[in-house]
């Protein structure tokens, strides 16, 4: 990643639209945060229960291997929205003006695209579970589409911050790639304003 892109936030503008799904990458983010809270709690009851109170367990390592991985899934587009997934923006770069703005345009259709095909399996595999009344192969034996349920939602959830950075690309709310000028004309012009502040 560049630094030009560190810290950077998906911009919304005006429209209503993109203010909705940032909402809704925002509440994602909060959510998976509770969920690894409620996870770490999990963890400290076990370990009480297993090594001052000498007990067994039943449920708190299942439960907290599905509080994380769904945690993972439905903080998906609240990276997104933060452009925290890791990208390599050396292409990017190298385009600029209209060439670099139909790459972004492709690069976010062509997420939109495996989004969309990794969220048909994740709806089809969570449908399979709830209409089949799968169970898991423990003791608490927890309904699978439970769990199952953070891959459509957080999978849903990215692909619809995906498709409101196309959008905001596509009115012009935010540059492609989210850069507004090149990068290596403003390193050059700070390091000129530090040389003369020197002198």
């Amino acid at each position: 990643m560049s630094g030009h892109s560190a810290g950077s936030v998906a911009r919304v503008g005006n429209n209503p639209f993109l203010k909705a799904v940032a909402a809704l990458s925002t509440l994602c983010g909060w959510t998976s945060a509770a969920l690894v809270v409620a996870a770490v709690a999990i963890t400290c009851q076990m370990i009480f229960i297993r090594f001052v109170l000498n007990g067994s367990t039943v449920w708190q390592t299942e439960a907290v291997i599905y509080l994380v991985i769904a945690s993972t899934l439905i903080g998906l587009p609240y990276v997104q929205r933060l452009r925290g997934h890791v990208n390599v923006d050396l292409v990017p770069l190298a385009v600029k003006g209209r060439a670099r703005k139909v790459l972004g345009i492709a690069v976010l259709l062509a997420a939109i695209a495996i989004m969309g095909v990794v969220l048909f399996y994740a709806v089809e595999l969570w449908l399979f579970a709830y209409e089949r009344n799968w169970k898991s192969d423990t003791v608490w034996g927890v309904r699978l589409w439970i769990p199952y349920l953070a891959m459509p939602v957080g999978f849903g959830l990215l692909t619809l911050q995906l498709i409101a950075d196309l959008v905001a690309v596509l009115t012009n709310v935010e540059p492609p790639f989210g850069i507004d000028e090149d990068p290596l004309t403003v390193h050059a012009g700070a390091e000129g304003a530090r040389d003369a502040e020197g002198l």
